[in-house]
């Protein structure tokens, strides 16, 4: 079987807004997706034997904690399908960096082992299997910018504009987990519309404890608002900002200071994983996946 290269493509959120905290802990959201056109890369190659193994390793994540791995023998387990799989990844995305790489690089194993398994689920399907990994998992699995509610599970597509970003890694590993643990962490936002998104509201309300807490977050934001607005992207570290033309973002970036790693990427409301699945689509007639 020729083996081919899977897109898991990074997110940002253009705001983050937090409205309150269920009894099971997790927090009630608001948020924005919207994908960009820079990803990590992901293998499969079939097997037998049923056997699920990562084959490339990545630093800091043992292979039985990462949500590739979790994510193939979840998919396995649901429908008893005795295949197993070779995962290699190429990592491009920055942990912790707030893209949602881990998650990211879930939904395209959960996408592309239905296809490729031949399980023949719907993405509703995949999607409920998804959210038991992370609640970003959905969004990368149904493949659209999307208003996210709830714990990030309830989505409505939308189609706002698609500007070029030019995104800055400070270099930092932010834990979500220690974020939203903070108490400084604002809880109670009032729930907003997209129409008053579009009018201007909406923050990250993790930015300030985040910038508390990271320095180089903060110093980020500063350096990138002196050429366009700059917001944080999830629980952090990366910061975007939007430019109308990709020269215009690229001009930026040549002046960022050495210590910080950054890239230029396309604002897409329809993901390169959704792009994939579609040309699949065309030359097979599969109604699967994405």
């Amino acid at each position: 079987m020729k083996r081919e290269s899977w897109p898991a493509p990074a997110k940002i959120n253009l705001f983050l807004h937090i409205t309150g905290r269920r009894a099971d802990g997790y927090h009630e959201l608001q948020t924005l997706f919207q994908f960009l056109d820079h990803s990590d890369e992901l293998w499969f190659e079939c097997r037998a034997d049923g056997e699920i193994h990562r084959v490339t390793d990545v630093e800091g994540l043992p292979e039985a904690d990462d949500l590739v791995v979790k994510a193939a023998r979840l998919l396995q387990q649901h429908t008893g399908c005795e295949q197993g799989v070779d995962i290699r990844i190429d990592k491009k995305l920055p942990m912790g960096g707030g893209l949602g790489g881990g998650s990211s690089d879930a939904a395209t194993t959960l996408v592309a082992l239905n296809h490729l398994w031949n399980l023949n689920l719907n993405v509703d399907v995949l999607s409920t299997l998804g959210l038991q990994l992370g609640a970003d998992v959905p969004v990368f699995v149904q493949g659209w910018a999307a208003w996210a509610e709830g714990v990030g599970e309830k989505l409505t597509p939308v189609e706002p504009e698609e500007p070029w970003y030019l995104v800055l890694v400070p270099g930092v590993h932010v834990s979500t987990a220690e974020i939203f643990n903070d108490l400084e962490l604002t809880r109670e936002c009032a729930s907003i519309k997209m129409r008053d998104f579009l009018a201007g509201a909406g923050n990250n309300v993790c930015e300030p404890v985040v910038s508390k807490h990271y320095p180089e977050v903060r110093e980020a934001i500063a350096w990138l608002s002196e050429f366009s607005p700059a917001r944080m992207t999830g629980t952090g570290a990366c910061v975007f900002a939007g430019f109308a033309t990709e020269k215009d973002a690229q001009q930026v970036l040549k002046k960022c200071p050495e210590k910080w790693c950054g890239f230029v990427a396309k604002g897409m409301n329809s993901s390169p994983l959704w792009f994939k699945m579609q040309r699949i689509r065309s030359i097979t007639g599969s109604a699967t996946g994405c």
